[in-house]
């Protein structure tokens, strides 16, 4: 698995922003995907996923103000953030999610560096 995640910065709160993520290595389109943020000082944190129909997945902390889209395409995945508060600021990864997986076959699998979010007040 790999990804390139691109889009973050420092941006004011309340504005918005789109992260991208271009991921390859693996059968995309059939795949669910995802995002999770690393908050300063903090674990990572599972915050949206995407299956492959479609449906989608949010986490309550985030849940009416994130968007997760896909492009097969494109080979794709995106996160829309809008009213972009300080809490928001954190390193954001996407990966390849696995809903339904079983030890010892892990959930989640990263492969990229992420990207820096950063919101000042």
């Amino acid at each position: 698995v790999q990804t390139v995640e691109s889009g973050g910065g420092l941006v004011q709160a309340g504005r918005s922003l789109r992260l991208s993520c271009a991921a390859s290595g693996f059968a995309f389109s059939t795949s669910a995907m995802g995002w999770a943020r690393q908050a300063p000082g903090k674990n990572r944190q599972w915050i949206a996923g995407i299956e492959s129909d479609g449906r989608t997945w949010y986490d309550s902390t985030v849940e009416g103000r994130f968007t997760i889209s896909r492009d097969n395409a494109e080979n794709k995945v995106f996160l829309q953030i809008e009213s972009l508060r300080p809490e928001d600021t954190g390193r954001y990864y996407c990966a390849l999610w696995r809903p339904r997986a079983t030890p010892p076959t892990p959930e989640y699998e990263y492969g990229g560096q992420g990207t820096r979010v950063t919101v000042s007040s």
